[in-house]
């Protein structure tokens, strides 16, 4: 089952380098969505993935994960 992760952040800077590092870890383009009016990035991943992409999430020190 999918499931949408979405992490705020305090900058355009920081949402580019969040889709790098996801796409660089070999998450498909088509999977990462990212909002630069809002400073969000939505992740479309597998339930069991879940770990792996929130602690790159993380290394970007997010406002907010949901």
């Amino acid at each position: 089952m999918l499931k949408t992760i979405t992490a705020t952040y305090d900058s355009e800077t920081t949402l580019t380098n969040v889709v790098d590092d996801l796409i660089n870890d070999g998450l498909p383009r088509e999977k990462v969505f990212s909002d630069k009016s809002m400073l969000q990035i939505k992740v479309m991943i597998p339930e069991a993935s879940e770990s792996g992409i929130c602690e790159i999430l993380n290394r970007h020190n997010p406002i907010k994960i949901s």
